[in-house]
């Protein structure tokens, strides 16, 4: 592999061979789903306001440990490579 493997190889990569990514990455997604059935509304209950805030608390906090996960991968490699 030459030089900085490109990130989105990384996640492809990780998604083919890393259950725990593979879960967080599901989870995101679900999240997502869950979202974009709430913006879909044209009102949201004051209940639907409090989940969408934490909905995206909750992806943002799956895409830090998703990005982690690449980071150490991407160093994991380029170690792995020298």
């Amino acid at each position: 592999m030459s030089g900085v493997t490109n990130e989105a190889e990384l996640r492809d990569q990780l998604l083919r061979e890393n259950p725990e990514y593979r879960r967080l990455a599901a989870e995101h997604q679900s999240y997502d789903d869950q979202l974009e059935g709430l913006l879909n509304k044209h009102f949201l209950s004051e209940e639907e306001q409090l989940q969408e805030k934490t909905l995206k608390k909750k992806k943002l906090m799956l895409k830090d440990q998703m990005y982690s996960m690449v980071q150490k991968f991407r160093r994991e490699i380029e170690a792995g490579s020298h």
